[in-house]
């Protein structure tokens, strides 16, 4: 056959399945793919169909069946039957190997080969041929390294599932029900003229603020629930500032006057909250997160300072090291976030009533009374209604208000619950990081 009764066939062709890249791509995936493939199979009395070379030879083949008909595809499908009739044969023949022979996987050092590991393995690698072809080079990838860490991971997933019990499995549809059936639902139009946020971004509000409240929970329960008492404090700021200070200054009531560890702990739950706010306000309002990092990282700092100064101060004298401080609830509970969401909607509605009636120095009260309640609502509420500069500065000054009269109160907690002698010297720190609020508030004006 000469060359140029080749070009038609040739030009068929996108351009995209000519790319020599795609094919080392394709290659080296497949390969990737064998080689743990093998690793998992290797100690199998009955070899499994698969490996380093049959692997990329089913991935050329896919390729190139897709790649002689890319309209219509019927050589692809084809070939796909035919593995497919191949692999059931062999499937079949190991299960009578394994019927024979009930006793074989309890011979110390034989398994069989796996369940229907093998037919899926041989499945992908046939697949990534016109996946590697047509989609974006992330694609394969992405599908050939998810298959290699589900194919290692056997020991440690059925582990995790054994750990998790039927209520984490019931908060997490809970989550799905809150992202997934009713954020699409709720409609995206205002309902009053007293406030322009919609319906939808309340809901949104509650979707974001619960999905970093839930990460950090499910992060500090079972990736590293015994990695000290900092660590879990800082977690717990992520999670809830003051629910994290509640639950260590009653641990402080008991551990004496010289508990420094948990002295720090508690600082570094409220320094950690900053950083929240900073996440919280930037997932909104970007111009708004501009506006507040720089006095939220400067605030972030000197609570890392502070916690640093009573760890080292008494770091040997607190035996509570190695402690955990689990959240106190899940805060995945559709309870929480139906209060969340009446809690956002009457500071919406408070906030534009405020700045009608008594203009935007009513904004400031108006914070300082909801920083003794819970700042997320009213955080959120700013950062979706804030336009223009002026507006930004009053906006992030009542922000910074709301987080300094938070800390006042959870300072107030800490003396309450901790004591004057376990909580004068935590108490004293929060309180230094609501006055560092007061001089941000006082800067952030002045350049208004």
């Amino acid at each position: 056959m000469t060359s140029g009764s080749t070009t038609p066939f040739l030009a068929t062709l996108p351009d995209m399945l000519l790319a020599p890249e795609r094919l080392a791509v394709l290659l080296g995936l497949a390969f990737f793919l064998g080689l743990a493939f093998e690793e998992y199979f290797g100690s199998r009395r009955l070899k499994a169909p698969g490996g380093v070379r049959t692997f990329p030879l089913l991935a050329l083949a896919g390729a190139l069946l897709y790649a002689l008909m890319p309209e219509t595809p019927l050589l692809f499908l084809g070939g796909l039957l035919v593995l497919g009739l191949w692999l059931a044969v062999w499937y079949r023949y190991r299960l009578e190997i394994q019927f024979a022979e009930p006793r074989i996987e309890h011979e110390p050092g034989v398994r069989l080969d796996g369940g229907i590991m093998a037919l899926v393995g041989n499945l992908i690698a046939y697949l990534l041929g016109p996946i590697t072809l047509t989609q974006p080079l992330w694609v394969p990838v992405a599908v050939a390294v998810a298959a290699v860490l589900f194919t290692g991971a056997r020991e440690r997933l059925h582990a995790f599932a054994e750990t998790v019990g039927g209520t984490e499995l019931s908060t997490l549809a809970k989550f799905l029900i809150i992202i997934g059936i009713v954020l699409p639902l709720v409609p995206d139009e205002p309902v009053t003229t007293l406030t322009a946020i919609t319906p939808y971004q309340v809901w949104l509000a509650v979707v974001v603020v619960s999905t970093l409240s839930y990460a950090s929970y499910l992060v500090q329960r079972y990736v590293a629930p015994r990695h000290g008492l900092l660590y879990s404090a800082a977690l717990g700021g992520l999670y809830s500032s003051t629910a994290t200070t509640v639950v260590l200054s009653r641990r402080a009531r008991t551990s004496g006057a010289h508990s420094g560890i948990l002295n720090a702990a508690i600082v570094l739950s409220t320094g950690v909250m900053f950083l929240r706010i900073l996440i919280v306000v930037a997932i909104f309002n970007r111009e708004l997160a501009a506006a507040l990092a720089p006095s939220l990282a400067l605030l972030f700092a000197f609570g890392l300072v502070l916690a640093g100064f009573l760890y080292w101060r008494e770091s040997g004298s607190g035996a509570e090291n190695g402690a955990e401080v689990l959240p106190p609830s899940n805060p995945l509970e559709i309870q929480t976030a139906l209060i969340f969401a009446l809690l956002f909607i009457a500071l919406s509605l408070a906030v534009g009533w405020a700045r009608t009636e008594f203009g935007e120095e009513s904004l400031f009260a108006l914070a300082a009374l909801a920083g003794v309640t819970d700042v997320d609502p009213l955080v959120l509420s700013l950062a979706q209604g804030a336009h223009g500069e002026a507006a930004l500065a009053v906006n992030a000054a009542a922000i910074l208000i709301a987080a300094t009269s938070n800390n006042m109160l959870k300072g107030a907690y800490t003396l309450s619950f901790a004591g004057r002698e376990g909580g004068l010297v935590p108490a004293a720190a929060l309180f230094a990081l609501a006055a560092g609020g007061v001089a941000a508030v006082f800067v952030m004006l002045g350049f208004a």
